[in-house]
């Protein structure tokens, strides 16, 4: 790589013109603050793209399906989650919203059978 194309100092690492190019780019469509609410998301279209793609997500990959209720069934609530995803210098490089239960109101045996946790364990 030519010392031509290095922007910055040398030491802190190498940034081309066509990364910060890039990384510009990507900024117009990240919002820098992290709503506390899904009213606050609502207003922001940004967030509004990444609730969608997590919905068609979920729907993708076929997450749940809608049963009928009964006078039985106790009703799993949701919430929304909402995180700005940083790089190593501290930029927001993007948005991160998931659709969470709200797993406290579950009861064993009643709401589910088993659990399935996707980490490895030692």
């Amino acid at each position: 790589m030519s010392l031509d194309n290095v922007i910055g100092q040398v030491q802190k690492g190498v940034s081309t013109r066509r990364s910060l190019n890039n990384s510009c780019e990507h900024m117009a469509f990240v919002s820098q603050l992290e709503p506390k609410s899904v009213e606050d998301a609502l207003e922001d279209n940004n967030w509004i793209n990444v609730m969608h793609e997590e919905l068609n997500q979920l729907a993708r990959n076929e997450v749940w399906i809608l049963v009928p209720n009964t006078e039985e069934m106790n009703i799993i609530e949701t919430k929304w989650v909402f995180k700005n995803k940083l790089d190593e210098q501290g930029v927001i490089v993007r948005n991160k919203a998931r659709l969470v239960t709200k797993g406290y109101n579950q009861e064993e045996g009643i709401d589910f059978g088993e659990t399935y946790a996707p980490v490895a364990r030692l």
